[in-house]
């Protein structure tokens, strides 16, 4: 059964998957699932991964505070400013 928002997925044999690997890449970018079958048998799936909220990474990056605290309307750094700051070697 597809994921909310994935399309109706395809089967694949593993040699094709081998051969075609960049154009069902592109595919699950897209939104689609790709079953990777060996002998006709799906043994595993390529699926689009969710980028995370906004925000997640700073939350996260302690973790002792992660649910604990609220980020106010008027915070004056974007979430790719957050990112590089955490990014960034201590």
């Amino acid at each position: 059964m597809a994921r909310p928002g994935t399309l109706v997925s395809m089967i694949v044999n593993v040699g094709q998957a081998k051969t075609d690997l960049s154009k069902l890449l592109a595919r699950v970018e897209a939104g689609e699932s790709v079953d990777i079958a060996r002998d006709g048998v799906p043994v595993a799936r390529l699926t689009r991964i969710e980028r995370a909220t906004p925000g997640a990474r700073f939350l996260a990056a302690r973790g002792s505070l992660a649910g604990r605290i609220r980020v106010g309307d008027d915070f004056e750094l974007t979430d790719d400013e957050i990112d590089e700051l955490l990014d960034e070697p201590t």
